[in-house]
């Protein structure tokens, strides 16, 4: 079998991906000569070298794209690199149905050690790292390449809500926010209080919860944690050389921005 054969094989099986390993132990190309093939498959445009060592198939209803959705091959990237992942962010609000001002842009939360983000032809990830993995709030999707993961929607909030000055700011994610708050319900929160270690983000989401006038219940079980130890007052929008002052309501959350939704 050579390097096409075997493509075709994977695109009938709705197999969208493949590592370099995989190709050279299905196929009689060797070293040089299947370099050469896939190389002439990247030319034409029929498949991309996503990273060293992983090819994206590009079928023909991709074609004018050039790229994937990535529901078909994240799964499969992160299995070859032996790593944790999800799906997070403003790619896991889409799935949730909060896709408001969509960027063309993929977002992915994956276990410490740093990956580099990938930016080639019309492929764009970022990837951000945590050393606080947990498999919690973590669900399974399903695509037609197979099984993906993605942040839960009190996950998804958090996240934006944590890295908001890398995601352009907190306005920017707003009406996100609002419409995730939709999908959240009571379990998603307790799973999320049982592991989630950063206190200062679950007081801006439960003052932003409050904010977004979703139900109470939601806010009240957020606060009922907090209210377990000691919290002290955090800025909305954390700014490096600004501190918390004042502050005029029980999360403890400084207003330090006008928040202006763009929904």
């Amino acid at each position: 079998m050579n390097a096409k054969e075997f493509i075709k094989h994977l695109l009938s099986i709705e197999n969208y991906s493949f590592s370099l390993e995989e190709i050279t132990q299905h196929t009689d190309g060797k070293g040089t000569s299947l370099k050469f093939e896939l190389a002439r498959l990247i030319d034409k445009k029929e498949i991309v070298n996503l990273r060293k060592g992983f090819y994206l198939i590009i079928p023909p209803r991709y074609s004018k794209q050039g790229q994937l959705p990535i529901q078909l091959y994240i799964d499969k990237l992160f299995k070859s690199l032996n790593r944790n992942y999800y799906l997070g962010f403003y790619s896991a609000a889409k799935f949730h149905g909060a896709s408001h001002q969509q960027a063309q842009r993929e977002y992915v939360m994956i276990e410490k050690p740093k990956l580099n983000d990938i930016e080639k032809n019309d492929l764009n990830i970022r990837f951000f790292t945590t050393s606080n993995w947990s498999n919690k709030n973590i669900l399974e999707k399903k695509s037609d390449a197979g099984i993906f993961k993605i942040s839960s929607p009190a996950l998804t909030a958090v996240d934006l809500i944590h890295h908001q000055t890398k995601l352009g700011g907190l306005n920017r994610m707003l009406a996100i926010l609002e419409e995730l708050s939709e999908e959240i319900d009571q379990n998603d929160i307790a799973e999320l209080l049982t592991w989630y270690p950063h206190k200062s983000t679950l007081q801006r989401f439960g003052f932003l919860l409050e904010e977004l006038q979703v139900d109470k219940n939601l806010s009240k079980q957020v606060m009922e944690y907090l209210q377990q130890s000691k919290y002290f007052p955090v800025l909305l929008s954390p700014k490096t050389k600004q501190k918390a002052g004042a502050v005029n309501n029980i999360w403890k959350v400084d207003v330090n921005i006008k928040l202006e939704s763009d929904l």
